[in-house]
């Protein structure tokens, strides 16, 4: 079976509901996967929009997530360290406003749809052995060598 990201908030291709973005309460929508490979240590996630205007926007990154790792709640805090049960360990990256947790879509009025791709990496490695608030070009780097495989959940939204 293939490695798969859903979320019970939109499917593949649909329109991020509003609660989900700037417009709305900006929650980070519960994420679930699945066919993890075997040998899957770790995971790393990251929420990109590759249709702003000065190019791709990173909305959230999250890394050192455990292996046993299977889904992620709807509103996960925004802590630099997650230590809430199944996340510990677990740390956060930083977005393109260098702010630490979610930050949903959000883009220009009349700018038309934006596409935001949730993608998450099964690594095989613990711990990328990055500090707390890492950028997602630190994270990438370090991913180099180590990604067993990658699942990806797409939708779009405009304002």
């Amino acid at each position: 079976m293939k490695f798969t990201l859903t979320s019970p908030a939109f499917h593949q291709g649909d329109r991020i509901p509003t609660q989900y973005t700037c417009e709305g309460e900006d929650l980070s929508p519960q994420l679930q996967w699945s066919s993890v490979l075997e040998g899957s240590r770790s995971f790393a996630l990251s929420c990109l929009d590759p249709d702003a205007p000065p190019g791709t926007w990173v909305h959230w990154v999250l890394y050192d997530l455990p292996a046993d790792t299977t889904e992620l709640g709807k509103g996960v805090p925004k802590n630099k360290i997650l230590d809430n049960g199944a996340l510990q360990g677990a740390c956060w990256g930083v977005d393109s406003f260098s702010r630490v947790g979610y930050f949903g879509p959000c883009p220009p009025p009349g700018h038309g749809d934006h596409r935001y791709y949730f993608r998450l990496y099964a690594l095989d490695v613990e711990s990328l052995s990055l500090p707390p608030k890492a950028t997602w070009a630190e994270v990438e780097k370090a991913m180099v060598g180590h990604t067993l495989a990658t699942a990806e959940l797409m939708g779009k939204y405009s304002r």
